[in-house]
């Protein structure tokens, strides 16, 4: 099991931007795809982003595709969510996930195992 905890969310304003960070512990991180969700006020879990174990593979959903980017540094065992160009839309809370393989980048959340408690991300207009 790996255990995760985000960090980076706060409040900024329409167009600018904000870097999430996802940590992670136990020594299968490298080992495993890795993706970023959000979930506003009433709506359901959205997917935003994934990259494979290696960072060679990356999925954005379209909503976030060009002004999002998704990165790892597996030897720090943290995952990044680059997000520029931010629009009041993005407000969410921001939760990272592991997969349950090294190569699956799915939006589907059932190919996700571990899920951390999230950090919240405002954009003001």
């Amino acid at each position: 099991q790996v255990q995760l905890v985000e960090s980076g969310g706060g409040l900024v304003q329409a167009g600018g931007s904000l870097r999430l960070s996802c940590a992670a512990s136990g020594r299968t991180f490298s080992t495993r795809a890795m993706a970023w969700f959000r979930q506003a006020p009433g709506k359901e879990r959205e997917f935003v982003a994934a990259i494979s174990w290696g960072g060679g593979n990356t999925n954005y959903a379209d909503s976030v595709k060009g002004r999002f980017t998704i990165s790892r540094d597996n030897a720090k065992n943290t995952l990044y969510l680059q997000m520029t160009s931010l629009e009041v839309e993005d407000t969410a809370d921001y939760s990272c996930a592991a997969g349950k393989t090294n190569w699956r980048i799915t939006s589907l959340t059932g190919d996700y195992g571990s899920w951390g408690q999230g950090t919240q991300v405002t954009v003001s207009s």
